[in-house]
């Protein structure tokens, strides 16, 4: 055990970590905890001489007892001996550095390493005399002390052995969020009725390696797609619905590894997303479909990131510099269906690429490109939950504009290119946006179809207290505005933007717990101003844990 206390200065978390074991807490099992706590074990099972912190006054003193000063006896016993024995190895000169003071803990740390020292050197016959009497008295004057640090060592080892025998894993951390939501949205129609929801997620990531992680998350809820029913339009969705009956499901099964120091490669089993592997450039607000970002899945990114979102694939990102990123991708979604037109490659499918480019630290722009080929046995093209139903080439609504049945329901070929950008002048503000334009093949040419998305997006993180955040976006989401059919041109819609304005706060009652109201006003929805505009109010509490 006198070995332990050789290391007593090298660590001063290891005097934090004994003095909570003398509380009458439940051991609480924080992975994080317990890696630095097992590494203080290490560090003091295989150190060979004492070690201190090159400034001792950095070390939080014992508030019930004195310091020991450079003018005290005892120091000055103690200096004697480390110079004579060599016994503490911390400084280049193996000594305390006289102007310096130390607690009375440290002290006898250090007079324990000079008792191991002398009886290694000597074996304990020999010693002068003098130092005989001084090594005497500094142990009658510092037993509490070397008496106290023993009993905190020795219930930091246990309360070690306990942590590793209750331990859920070596290899896997365990992250929890659960989102209770009451909504509600109104218009002169009022279709909806108030709201009270919930969604789990439950994500498992473990790391074989250290640089490399596989993430498997679990997600239940029942807010099914928001209000999309009742209103007839996609705009305005939650970016955490989607689930309903509670029934939970294995929504995410991703493995990313590096090559070499540049290369990140990530391989999407399940739930697969451009977003995952690429920078959208909307930090704060980009959660992933989680429930602590921006309340609508319009306001997490630019909504060319969403094509065939959901699917199998690969994704690289690539450090070229420090100031420019590249990213590049495939996700086929069916690629888990083997019936013809479906699979890795002839089902629904996307290329992407997109780059990054930072010309400082406070500005980055964004360009992307997605090919996406959706056929008419898989589920067609959309922009993930996200749009007009014009927007979102729907066959019903094509129909009713005067597209042949054949083109309404046939494959789609398109091409999206996407520009973004974020300025963040200060850690208290942030000022975004994006764009986005498609355009689409029906069915080989029975009909071309020109789609626009884009939006502007303040950021105003620790709003008022830290951990806090305001945000309001501004934009349109994914509509139809130009559409070209073979034949005789019978087409009519409208083309009236359909804006969608969302403005939150998100409030941080704790470290577990916030709470974000918000609202989500729709103008024009589904493209036409003959529709009423619909408001959508929310209040979610979000826990992590």
């Amino acid at each position: 055990m006198k070995n332990l206390f050789k290391a007593m200065l090298v660590s001063p978390a290891l005097f934090a970590a004994s003095a909570l074991s003398a509380q009458a807490n439940p051991i609480e099992l924080d992975t994080a905890s317990f890696d630095t706590a097992s590494q203080d074990i290490e560090t003091f099972l295989s150190v060979e001489a004492l070690s201190a912190p090159a400034s001792l006054d950095q070390v939080t003193s014992v508030s019930q007892l004195s310091d020991v000063q450079p003018t005290d006896w005892a120091f000055q016993a103690l200096q004697s001996l480390v110079e004579r024995y060599g016994c503490i190895a911390g400084y280049p000169d193996g000594t305390f550095r006289g102007n310096q003071a130390l607690t009375r803990y440290e002290f006898a740390a250090g007079l324990n390493a000079c008792l191991d020292q002398i009886l290694a050197q000597v074996g304990g016959d020999g010693i002068a005399p003098g130092d005989l009497d001084t090594i005497n008295r500094l142990q009658d004057d510092f037993a509490a002390q070397l008496a106290s640090l023993r009993g905190r060592v020795d219930s930091l080892e246990s309360r070690i052995d306990t942590v590793e025998a209750q331990q859920f894993s070596t290899t896997t951390k365990l992250a929890g969020e659960v989102a209770f939501t009451v909504a509600d949205s109104w218009s002169d129609n009022d279709a909806t009725q108030t709201t009270f929801t919930d969604r789990v997620r439950l994500q498992l990531t473990s790391s074989f390696t250290g640089q490399d992680k596989l993430y498997t998350r679990l997600t239940a809820g029942n807010m099914g797609e928001s209000f999309a029913g009742q209103l007839g339009t996609n705009e305005g969705r939650f970016a955490f619905d989607g689930q309903t009956d509670n029934n939970v499901t294995i929504d995410r099964l991703h493995y990313q590894f590096p090559i070499g120091d540049d290369l990140q490669v990530t391989l999407m089993a399940s739930g697969g997303g451009h977003h995952f592997y690429a920078d959208t450039l909307n930090p704060g607000l980009e959660a992933g479909g989680g429930a602590s970002g921006a309340l609508s899945r319009f306001g997490e990114r630019n909504p060319i990131f969403r094509h065939n979102l959901g699917g199998q694939g690969v994704g690289l990102r690539y450090r070229l510099s420090d100031a420019i990123e590249l990213s590049a991708g495939y996700l086929a979604r069916g690629a888990d269906n083997s019936a013809p037109g479906s699979g890795l490659f002839n089902g629904n499918n996307s290329y992407f690429g997109h780059a990054v480019i930072a010309p400082s630290d406070s500005i980055k722009f964004g360009l992307t490109y997605v090919h996406n080929h959706d056929v008419e046995s898989g589920r067609r093209f959309n922009y993930g939950g996200t749009g007009t139903g014009l927007g979102n080439l729907a066959p019903a609504a094509l129909i009713n504009a005067g597209v042949p049945v054949a083109a309404a329901n046939g494959e789609v070929i398109s091409d999206s290119f996407g520009l973004e950008f974020l300025w963040s002048p200060s850690s208290s503000f942030r000022l975004g946006g994006w764009a986005g334009y498609t355009q689409a093949d029906l069915n080989d040419n029975a009909a071309d179809a020109d789609l626009l998305n884009y939006a502007l997006t303040l950021g105003f993180p620790d709003l008022f207290a830290p951990g806090n955040m305001g945000a309001l976006i501004v934009g349109a989401e994914p509509y139809l505005i130009d559409l070209d059919v073979d034949g005789p041109d019978n087409v009519n819609f409208d083309e009236d933007v359909p804006l969608h304005v969302e403005a939150l706060y998100k409030l941080k009652l704790s470290d577990g717990i916030t709470i974000t109201p918000g609202v989500i006003w729709l103008v024009n929805p589904n493209q036409s101003e003959n529709n009423d505009d619909i408001v959508i109010g929310t209040i979610r509490t979000t826990f992590s844990f």
